[in-house]
């Protein structure tokens, strides 16, 4: 093989690479790219908020049955309370525009 060819080759393609990531984005380009991290934002910030609202339910209702010896019914009550709270917070925030 010719490694004179294959760089300049190379130096050729890597040229326009680099143009091309320099070169400034069209206004639709940066607006689906801006749109689709402030979509990513969301799911992330959703899915936190519904495991928090969960483990949250989850440990006051196991301090609840530490503190009166009911194991473990009161954090099995309280963990249809966690879910209704976490949807509660995912429709709160998903209805913001």
């Amino acid at each position: 093989m010719d490694k004179g060819r294959d760089k300049a080759a190379f130096e050729r393609r890597l040229k326009a690479a680099e143009d091309a990531a320099a070169a400034p984005r069209p206004e639709s380009a940066q607006k689906s790219a801006g749109s689709a991290q402030r979509a990513i934002e969301l799911a992330m910030r959703l899915g936190v908020e519904m495991v928090a609202a969960m483990v949250i339910a989850v440990v006051v209702g196991w301090g609840l049955d530490k503190l009166f010896h009911t194991s473990p019914w009161l954090m099995i009550i309280m963990v249809p309370v966690g879910m209704v709270a976490g949807l509660r917070n995912l429709l709160r925030a998903a209805g913001k525009k």
